[in-house]
């Protein structure tokens, strides 16, 4: 199977909205946050994406000279082609990683605005939504992935970790338990029982 840019950059970018997340939301137990859909992956070790692995914000001191480059490139990049998606997506994903959020959710609009059916831009949108403490557009973003994919397991686990960061605790049980009873043995289904565990 060929590896595409797209994922890759994608999973940077939900693995480090997840850890702020876990972050922001220190209250809140391992298994009933959102699920990171590209935790297997980890980041390069190199110039560009080192800066994203700091445990402090990224600022004009700490994130490198290759950093802002890419940044530049990848932004002059889609001025030359604005429907380059992969080149979009990419840029999306380092401003979310960058924390600039409001930025990287008007790059992703873009994409979505040429391939509305875009899950794994719902996803992005959906976890800095979250990450935000954003809960009901992070719901709605959740709900446009079930639309377009009504059987994704791991956005459906999603609905339910929204509803308990929104206090409703029965309809997190709802959701989950119905992952528990249809997949009882795969890890979608052990997760959920889990998380039911902790509410």
């Amino acid at each position: 199977m060929k590896f595409k840019p797209l994922y890759f950059y994608g999973a940077i970018a939900i693995i480090v909205i997840i850890t702020l997340i876990v972050v922001s939301q220190s209250g809140e137990t391992e298994n009933t946050k959102p699920i990171d859909i590209t935790s297997e992956q980890k980041l390069p070790d190199d110039e560009i994406h080192n800066p994203l692995k700091s445990s402090e914000s990224p600022n004009k001191d700490n994130v490198s000279e290759g950093f802002r480059h890419k940044l530049e490139m990848l932004e002059k990049s889609i001025e030359e082609n604005p429907k380059d998606t992969l080149k979009i997506r990419e840029y999306a994903d380092l401003l979310a990683a960058a924390h600039k959020k409001d930025k990287a959710i008007e790059y992703y609009q873009k994409i979505l605005d040429i391939s509305p059916g875009r899950t794994d831009i719902l996803f992005s949108l959906s976890f800095i939504y979250y990450s935000s403490g954003d809960l009901d557009k992070a719901e709605a973003e959740t709900k446009k992935i079930l639309k377009f994919e009504p059987a994704n397991t791991n956005a459906q686990y999603n609905l339910g970790a929204i509803a308990s960061g929104k206090g409703a605790k029965e309809k997190a049980r709802e959701i989950w338990t119905n992952l528990v009873e249809k997949f009882p043995d795969e890890e979608i289904g052990i997760r959920a029982k889990k998380s039911i565990e902790k509410l």
